[in-house]
């Protein structure tokens, strides 16, 4: 299955630059969607389907982009947003203040191309790690849970050793260990069942 492409919303309320950055991103190969203020810019992202990387302009109408940054951080959804500020604001003081409000990154105005798609690959490579990161994550709790419910009375056969599981169904042991820990068995038998089954090989042995 084809991988959909990443989504980036452009903030921008100057109609040119929003088109010239539509155009440029769409040419890199990422789906675009735009918003011409701040507060249409805000509700995009708190959406659940938001994009997974943001393009702002510090001096949007509405919420301007620092005001954007902060509240997509207090909304902390459970996928991260990779925000980048678009500003003509190249002093110290100024860029110090845009990564405080919540910036991953930011690119001065007027843009250069090259740069700006190498800083969209920096936010994809965190956005990727954070991703796996967050399945590494899940599967470690999948596993803590499988654990804990092993750890608990497993209803086992007297007879048989056939074992219970909570849909009323009685399956091997093996069966059951794989089906909820993924573990895989090898066969033998130990040193007492050697010698009270196959008692001539024991003797043998011990000759």
């Amino acid at each position: 299955m084809k991988t959909p492409p990443p989504r980036v919303l452009i903030a921008e309320d100057q109609k040119i630059s929003r088109t010239l950055l539509e155009l440029n991103l769409a040419n890199w190969g990422y789906q675009v969607v735009t918003a011409e203020d701040g507060n249409h810019a805000m509700k995009i992202l708190i959406d659940t389907h938001a994009p997974q990387i943001a393009l702002i302009d510090w001096t949007l109408r509405g919420l301007d982009g620092t005001d954007v940054c902060r509240e997509v951080r207090k909304a902390a959804g459970s996928s991260y947003i990779y925000l980048i500020l678009l500003t003509s604001k190249s002093g110290k003081n100024d860029i110090a203040e845009g990564l405080s409000a919540g910036a991953d990154d930011y690119v001065i105005k007027p843009f250069d191309p090259d740069e700006l798609r190498a800083r969209l690959k920096v936010g994809m490579r965190l956005i990727e790690l954070q991703q796996g990161l967050a399945s590494k994550i899940k599967e470690l709790k999948d596993a803590l849970t499988n654990v804990k419910q092993l750890k608990g009375l497993l209803p086992i056969c007297l007879y048989c050793k056939n074992v219970r599981d909570d849909h009323d169904y009685w399956s091997r042991i093996e069966d059951y260990l794989h089906s909820a820990v993924g573990s895989d068995f090898s066969h033998g038998i130990c040193p007492k069942c050697v010698g009270k089954h196959y008692p001539e090989h024991f003797e043998r042995r011990k000759n």
